[in-house]
């Protein structure tokens, strides 16, 4: 494979994400992570502090670029050059959404394959949702079990704000 896709809403980008860009990025020549922008969302993050927070996280790889997107992640894709799809998944938690998800774009575009990278079994508890939970009950050192550390302090920042980018203040 000459290039690779990786989509998601990366807000905040963890470990377990960024275990799946590694091992992506040893697979293909050049990955694509795909910042998603879904305006029915409420975001902690902004696309592109979302952008940099992922370059921040991956400073040695240089074989991987990010870019925002809004649509279909297939259309990205195949807007990128590519014809694969790279998607991390956890065990059991991900895989009816995901197999709904590849079915769903087999038909809108045949032409694109899906990778599925199963989560390394220490990062199949990690979410976005989970740390924007317990980001203000846990230290440093247990955050960056969840986090990578180059982030921590942006995502305690932006947490203690209380408000979350997109949101609605009356």
């Amino acid at each position: 494979m000459d290039t690779a896709v990786y989509t998601g809403s990366f807000d905040p980008i963890t470990v377990g994400h960024l275990n799946v860009i590694q091992r992506s990025s040893r697979l293909v020549r050049r990955l694509i992570v795909g910042v998603g922008i879904n305006a029915q969302k409420t975001w902690l993050f902004t696309p592109e502090e979302r952008c940099e927070l992922i370059r921040d996280s991956i400073p040695e790889l240089d074989n991987v670029e990010i870019q925002v997107f809004q649509g279909l992640a297939v259309k990205f894709v195949r807007d990128c050059g590519a014809r694969v799809m790279i998607r991390g998944v956890r065990p059991l938690t991900d895989i009816d959404a995901e197999f709904t998800m590849t079915s769903a774009n087999r038909q809108l575009d045949s032409g694109v394959e899906t990778v599925f990278l199963m989560s390394d079994p220490g990062f199949s508890h990690v979410s976005s949702s989970l740390i924007k939970q317990i980001a203000h009950l846990a230290d440093d050192e247990q955050l960056a079990k969840f986090l990578p550390p180059q982030i921590i302090d942006r995502v305690r920042e932006r947490l203690s704000s209380r408000v979350p980018t997109g949101a609605r203040v009356e």
